[in-house]
């Protein structure tokens, strides 16, 4: 294990070095673009004004015949536009693939001071991640790239949500993780075909209550996975994401679903449709009432010491804590939306 003071060396001589801090962005929905056809890159001007991230998706959905075209699609995308502060990513293929080698090369070379965060997909332990972190130090150093470019984790397989720790921790370049349920299912041989979201048949029964039928409630088949995912980022100060809901006219399932992430504390979600990007903007910002209350937390107790009593609920330290977190967000969240900040009197 390195020390410390190597942990955040570059690794290749002329590399940036890596940041001590990741950069405080808002990061609500990672919308992602499929760069090898062309009417999709024709919205990307437009898109990338209502996201917080475009993701140029050169894995899964893109046919093989297609793959050299959707990363001549992404770069192309990516030189032509303008992200301000919109993140600008890319999902490479995965590290077993004929293509992975030409998108890392490719893309550093020709945008890699634009490109904020490569999605590296299958991800199944620190041995992934040392491998891309090598590789995008030596071609930063030969490109000149002027600022790191950041690793997110995809957990899809039995073997990475097994390593999902030493997958956190294994280089100052991890920006994040998402879920991958899909490639999960299959990894771990569950019995669905669902990208996403619950089960019908995966729940709980009511007690017998005499002849009358016994209610069944559906329970979350991804709420172990995100939990054990949300303690790894947190405790490794790096950022845990919910991947894609599928169901694209389940608007109310996909709600629920990125929900139920964002109270585990996940910070954003996948967006594969035009329909779930305000899904996923309304549910990882926080509530407006949750903000006010949070804000009278604060006002009451400046130093975050002692406890106090607020509209009969006693708060202390822990509660504070909460808080700061509920406004913290709160203020990002209006940095970039001026009506949620009107929202929040902010």
């Amino acid at each position: 294990m390195k020390l410390p003071r190597q942990f955040f060396k570059p690794l290749a001589i002329g590399a940036p070095a890596p940041y001590r801090e990741l950069p405080v962005r808002l990061e609500r929905m990672i919308h992602f673009v499929p760069p090898h056809l062309e009417k999709m890159r024709a919205k990307v001007p437009d898109i990338a004004r209502q996201v917080d991230v475009v993701l140029g998706n050169l894995e899964d959905a893109i046919p093989s015949d297609a793959k050299e075209a959707a990363r001549r699609g992404f770069i192309e995308m990516a030189k032509a536009t303008d992200f301000g502060a919109t993140g600008l990513w890319t999902r490479i293929n995965c590290l077993n693939s004929p293509w992975v080698l030409d998108d890392i090369t490719e893309i550093v070379g020709e945008i890699g001071n634009k490109l904020d965060v490569i999605m590296l997909p299958k991800v199944e332990g620190a041995w992934d991640i040392h491998y891309l972190d090598q590789l995008l130090a030596q071609l930063e150093a030969r490109h000149a790239i002027e600022k790191p470019i950041l690793i997110h984790a995809i957990l899809e397989t039995a073997e990475g949500v097994k390593n999902v720790e030493e997958i956190a921790s294994a280089s100052p370049r991890m920006h994040g993780m998402s879920l991958g349920p899909a490639d999960l299912a299959a990894s771990r041989a569950m019995k669905t075909t669902r990208v996403g979201g619950g089960h019908p048949d995966y729940k709980v029964l009511a007690d017998p209550d005499g002849d009358a039928p016994r209610m069944g409630y559906q329970q979350d088949l991804w709420h172990y996975t995100v939990g054990k995912m949300v303690d790894a980022c947190a405790a490794n100060g790096i950022k845990p994401f919910y991947g894609p809901f599928g169901d694209f006219a389940d608007l109310a399932a996909c709600e629920s679903q990125f929900r139920n992430a964002f109270l585990q504390g996940c910070v954003g979600a996948w967006s594969l449709h035009p329909t779930q990007i305000e899904i996923a903007k309304r549910v990882f910002s926080p509530d407006p009432g949750e903000v006010a209350f949070a804000l009278k937390i604060l006002e009451a107790m400046p130093d975050g010491a002692g406890a106090v009593m607020i509209d009969g609920k006693m708060q202390d330290d822990a509660t504070w804590k909460q808080a700061k977190v509920i406004v913290d967000l709160a203020r990002i969240v209006a940095a970039k939306d001026p009506e949620m900040g009107k929202a929040y009197g902010l």
